[in-house]
Parts: structure tokens; C-alpha cells; sequence
């Protein structure tokens, strides 16, 4: 998670949150429970590190009996929505484990209001059948965040969260639940399944293109999980993936004149790109086409970021391309002053490299 994203647990936070806790729990030691939560390191902690402190805190200053605490938090969670707030599933996640009846349970209550994909992780790995149960029982709910928790929770490789090693040996259990939500109503929970799926792909390729061959033509919204679930595959230039969505060897494919303009670049605007492509081959080629960014990190070294232009069917001969890319600050990457490269990838085969320098911000 983005360094700048520990920001949220703010003055304005705290004000929210302790006034929502002292709603349910009149007795709640506000000063108490701000001094444990800025004792010593705060400022140095990560996003995550913030949030478990937290969690410290609210164990240190609710009552000592879990289940009691359980009740205060569903309530002051009814108001309480979005990424801040999976603080409450976190303190699941590390006081709940010896109680899984009451944990689960409250697990999926309070995904409905921020999320608890990280939180339900230690329990699948306490308890594989009770959880695989209930994350079945979860793909039938009509609350697509408790759907989306079923698949999200069991992503063998979930960012930032705990790897689910067995999954990641035997994804048999996890394509079990995938199968009950593939054909879902709710994107979000279509994006989850999509996302599981290029997670199994890293350690199972071939059962995830198995997997794509029998779902794929049966319904629109499993159409697309196929294709963003198999990306990965496709970014690898993985051959039995690029033949299977139809796209030729580019052997015959050229690009020509990349550049970026106008120069200079500065951190915060944003740029022209474009590039000659020649089919030289005798018939049209279905072409995916990805530009890569070797962005320089805050050490000095570069980090390659691939962004995929529109598919479409080139003809032979010449066809101009270009695009605009900003070099905005965002909280999800932070660039650095330095020379970049650019470069051109189609079908998975890099056809083309240029440098370019970014300026500092003006």
C-alpha cells in the first residue's frame, strides 16, 4: 500500500471514530485510548502498522471481554465505511482467533462496511473446513460484499495480505468457490473472481487456461472474467494463452519513430507518446498492444509499469498510434525525477525502446 495512504488515521479520523465508539460505550477513555495510539513511534508506522496500533489500542481501552467488545464495534461500524475503517476487521484478525463463531460471523458484517479480506485470511489457515463452508455458504448471499469476501478472502496471493499457502498448492477449493460466482451480477464481485483467477495463474497456468476453455462462450460477465483473470498469462506472452484469446505470433510486426513529446517533461504534466506500427505480414493480426514505463524509484533504480492500449485488428502496411500519459503524483505511485524509458510491447514481444528525461515538478 502507497506510504502516503497512512495519512487517513488523521486528527479529523480520530475525532469521527472516538465520537462513534463513545456513542456505543459512553464510558470510552478517549484521552486514554489517543495516548496509547501516539505513544512512541506513530509518525515512522506504515498504513498497516497504523491500523494495528490501533487495534492495540481499542483492546486496551474496551471491554476485556471479547464478545462484549464485538457488540460495541458492529455497532459503531454501521457508520463507518471505506479503508479506514478495516481497522475493525484487523482487530478480528488479532483477538478473535481462539472464538472463530463469534469472529466469522462478525467478519462478515463488518466487510459489508470497509472490508475484511485481510482479517478472514488467518482463519482459513486455522480452520481450512470450517472456513471453506462458510466461504460456500457466502457465495449465496444476497450482499455482494459478503459474495466479494468469499472470493477476495481466498486469493491464494491477496496484496499486502498473508499468502494462503495451500491454496497456492491446491487451488482445487478456491476454483470451487470461483465456479459459484462466475456468472455473478455485481461487477465488483466479477473483478474479485477475476483477479483470484490471475493469482492461480502464477503458480497454475495450465489449470487456469483449463479453466478458461470450459467458461469461456457460456455467459457475458464470464467472458470477461476469463479475459482479465488470464492477463497475467498474456503479459508473460504465455503462447497457449495468446493463441487461445486469438492473438498471432508478431514476428511480422514492426514499430517505428517512438517518441515522446513535447519535451521537457515535468513531474505532475503530462506527455504525447506515439509510434509507426507495420503489419508486414499478408493478412490482418488481432494485436495486443501494451506501452511499459521504466519509472526510477526513490533509490535510483527503475520499476517497469505496463499500460495496455485498446485491442484492435491492424491490416497490412502502416498505422499511426499514439496516446497521452500523465505524470500526475497519485498516492498509489510517487515518481521521481530521472531518466525513464519507454517502450513498446505487442503480443507479449517487446518491439521498440526510447528514453526520455522527467523534470522535477515545476
Amino acid at each position: 500500500m502507497a506510504e502516503l495512504l497512512k495519512e487517513i488515521y488523521n486528527e479529523a479520523f480520530f475525532k469521527q471514530l472516538t465520537g462513534r465508539l463513545r456513542a456505543e460505550y459512553p464510558s470510552f477513555p478517549e484521552r486514554t485510548f489517543l495516548e496509547l495510539v501516539y505513544a512512541g513511534d506513530w509518525e515512522s508506522l506504515a498504513l498497516k502498522q497504523r491500523m494495528r496500533r490501533i487495534s492495540e489500542s481499542l483492546r486496551g481501552t474496551l471491554p476485556s471481554n471479547y464478545r462484549e467488545t464485538l457488540v460495541i464495534l458492529k455497532r459503531a461500524a454501521v457508520d463507518s465505511r471505506g479503508l479506514p475503517y478495516m481497522l475493525y476487521p484487523d482487530f478480528v484478525e488479532v483477538y478473535g482467533l481462539e472464538d472463530p463463531e463469534a469472529s466469522i460471523e462478525t467478519l462478515a458484517w463488518f466487510t459489508r462496511y470497509s472490508s475484511s479480506e485481510f482479517a478472514v485470511r488467518p482463519f482459513i489457515v486455522r480452520y481450512p473446513a470450517l472456513m471453506l463452508e462458510r466461504l460456500k455458504r457466502w457465495t449465496e448471499d444476497p450482499d455482494e460484499h459478503i459474495r466479494r469476501l468469499a472470493s477476495e478472502g481466498s486469493r491464494p496471493r491477496l496484496p499486502w495480505a498473508m499468502a494462503l499457502n495451500e491454496f497456492k498448492r491446491d487451488p482445487g477449493p478456491v476454483l470451487e468457490l470461483l465456479e459459484l460466482l462466475k456468472e455473478d451480477e455485481s461487477e465488483y464481485v466479477r473483478r474479485s473472481v477475476a483477479n483470484n483467477l490471475n493469482d492461480i495463474a502464477k503458480d497454475h497456468p495450465e489449470l487456469v487456461l483449463e479453466t478458461a476453455r470450459r467458461w469461456y462462450g457460456r455467459h457475458p460477465h464470464t467472458d470477461w472474467i476469463v479475459r482479465h483473470g488470464c492477463r497475467g498469462l498474456l503479459k508473460r506472452c504465455d503462447p497457449e494463452a495468446l493463441r487461445f484469446f486469438g492473438f498471432v505470433p508478431a514476428e511480422a510486426i514492426e514499430v517505428h519513430g517512438l517518441a515522446v513529446t513535447p519535451g521537457p517533461i515535468h513531474i505532475g504534466g503530462s506527455a504525447s507518446m506515439g509510434f509507426t506500427l507495420v503489419n508486414h505480414g499478408a493478412e490482418p493480426a488481432r494485436l495486443r498492444i501494451e506501452y511499459g514505463i521504466d519509472f526510477v524509484k526513490a533509490n535510483g533504480r527503475s520499476s517497469r509499469k505496463l499500460f495496455r492500449l485498446p485491442e484492435k485488428t491492424y491490416a497490412p502496411g502502416a498505422c499511426a498510434v499514439t496516446f497521452t500519459h500523465s505524470f500526475a503524483q497519485l498516492t498509489t505511485r510517487k515518481h521521481y525525477p530521472g531518466e525513464h524509458r519507454l517502450a513498446v510491447i505487442v503480443n507479449g514481444m517487446e518491439k521498440a525502446l526510447v528514453p526520455f528525461y522527467l523534470h522535477e515538478e515545476l
